[in-house]
């Protein structure tokens, strides 16, 4: 495969199971099989509205972020990658997430788990030190568009160290489900908040079981899941 512009470390369902579809449906796209899917509008939106609202989740797929998008040093390659992340999956037993609620996070929904997340925090601070020494130094025109976001002083440490703010102590483990909510009334999130939890309050347990490798195959292009590798401690 030719190299590709960036890649990601994710946690999503297996494509084969209830949560992958459900989540899936929800943003209107398969990052595994790369084909839209039709979406279930909520009541108060328009097809064409709702669409929007999920367009920016929907470019990176169904996922949580392990190791934000990032680029591979020259003189590496994806078989690079694979090799250690299966190293780093070797240190990890499956287990079942906290149950996952819809939840309001700054301007945007996503699905956020309920209870003990130290499970979850172990697997993502091995992604972001393990892994960061496969990245490259940031493009100056994204670091410099990040720094200029409005970062508190130790997310800006953060993103200098390790390529991205929201990370190890200020890491936030959730699964996207809109883009801002800021042309939304009061009674429409509401809405939205109602048929996500209808969409996935009566799934069963979600396990995490594996991490998955996401590519940006040229800049600016949707997210694709190109690899997953399951857990083997």
């Amino acid at each position: 495969m030719q190299k590709a512009y960036r890649y990601a470390i994710y946690f999503t369902p297996l494509p084969d199971t209830e949560w992958w579809a459900a989540g899936s449906q929800w943003l209107g796209r398969c990052a595994f099989k790369q084909t839209a899917l039709a979406q279930t509008t909520p009541n108060l939106f328009t097809p064409e509205k709702f669409h929007q609202l999920t367009a920016a989740p929907r470019r990176y797929g169904w996922h949580a972020t392990m190791k934000a998008p990032f680029q591979l040093h020259n003189d590496l390659t994806l078989n690079d990658l694979k090799q250690k992340l299966t190293e780093l999956c070797a240190q990890f037993k499956p287990f079942k997430l906290p149950t996952l609620q819809v939840s309001r996070l700054d301007d945007f929904l996503a699905l956020t788990p309920v209870g003990d997340i130290s499970d979850i925090s172990q697997v993502e601070r091995a992604c972001v030190t393990n892994l960061h020494p496969l990245a490259a130094p940031m493009p100056p025109d994204e670091l410099l568009r990040r720094r200029t976001a409005g970062l508190t002083l130790a997310k800006d440490s953060m993103l200098l160290r390790w390529g991205y703010p929201h990370v190890l102590d200020h890491f936030r483990f959730h699964m996207t489900l809109t883009g801002p909510l800021r042309d939304c009334s009061e009674m429409q999130i509401q809405s939205l908040i109602l048929a996500a939890s209808n969409q996935f309050d009566s799934l069963g347990e979600c396990m995490f079981n594996s991490l998955s490798i996401f590519a940006e195959p040229v800049r600016g292009a949707d997210f694709v899941m190109i690899d997953h590798c399951k857990f083997s401690g």
